[in-house]
């Protein structure tokens, strides 16, 4: 992609959250390295050095962590034409707290971390849609961290497909009951119940 096709690419990504001017879309499309994940592939480590941003351009991904028992537990899902979760919220001292995974063919676009911040300082209208996309993810963990607390799993599935309508056809089920909090073979159930 040439800058101009980033641009055409990035502009209704951020537009959508806080619109910017054209030259500080410019500014950030400047920043951009498109990068292009398999699926399967776990292109962000828990445990290792992480210092980017990511606006995701075509297909899905999720965040995940490990539990106690070597589980894999889904922390959120990241649709086309997504922000990720700011490297501020997902990592310390640049070291990743999280693991982002390809749910399918992917790609992003990844933006120096130190820059972007930079970017943010220097210009009110890039500052403006970086503090968006921290308000709507500290808004989707809350939403989310309500539901497992006052939802059954039946609530939540149902809350799942009115967020994610057709995401239940194109990932793993294993991985949407982790993120409900539920076992797979509940979720089966579930499934089977809300067909009848």
């Amino acid at each position: 992609m040439n800058l101009e096709q980033i641009k055409e690419r990035t502009r209704p990504l951020i537009n959508e959250l806080s619109p910017v001017s054209e030259a500080s879309l410019g500014l950030v499309s400047d920043l951009i390295v498109i990068e292009v994940y398999e699926k399967g592939h776990v292109f962000i480590d828990r445990g290792k050095r992480n210092n980017k941003e990511y606006f995701v351009y075509e297909g899905i991904c999720r965040s995940f962590l490990l539990n106690p028992e070597g589980e894999e537990v889904t922390l959120s899902y990241f649709l086309e034409s997504s922000v990720l979760s700011p490297n501020k919220t997902r990592t310390a001292n640049q070291i990743s707290h999280l693991n982002f995974q390809a749910l399918t063919k992917l790609k992003v676009a990844s933006l120096d971390a130190d820059k972007f911040e930079q970017l943010m300082i220097d210009h009110i209208d890039i500052r403006e849609f970086g503090n968006m996309v921290l308000q709507n993810e500290l808004l989707a963990k809350v939403e989310k961290e309500i539901g497992l607390a006052s939802l059954n799993a039946k609530e939540r599935l149902i809350l799942f497909r009115e967020k994610y309508h057709f995401l239940e056809n194109l990932i793993s089920h294993v991985d949407i009951a982790s993120y409900l909090g539920i076992t797979n073979i509940s979720l089966s159930r579930l499934r089977k119940g809300l067909k009848e």
